[in-house]
């Protein structure tokens, strides 16, 4: 799904309840193929390899996930 078109991705990203993947689902073809590129197509450590990636990504990407992902974790 993740390299899917726009349209396949936002409606798989509705079948899971993961907020991660909802939100990475959600992204561009361009987000989601980087993310396959340099995480998943990669050997290592993945969750290192996710935080590098995270943490290159442009200003926009990084607050959606923030906004989308981690900050209503926070709500009581």
């Amino acid at each position: 799904m993740l390299l899917g078109p726009d349209v396949l991705s936002r409606a798989a990203a509705s079948r899971t309840n993961l907020p991660e993947e909802q939100w990475m689902l959600r992204q561009s073809k361009a987000v989601r193929a980087s993310y396959v590129r340099e995480v998943l197509d990669v050997p290592g450590d993945r969750e290192l390899l996710t935080q590098i990636w995270m943490l290159l990504q442009a200003d926009t990407v990084r607050a959606s996930y923030v906004r989308e992902v981690l900050e209503p974790q926070l709500a009581p």
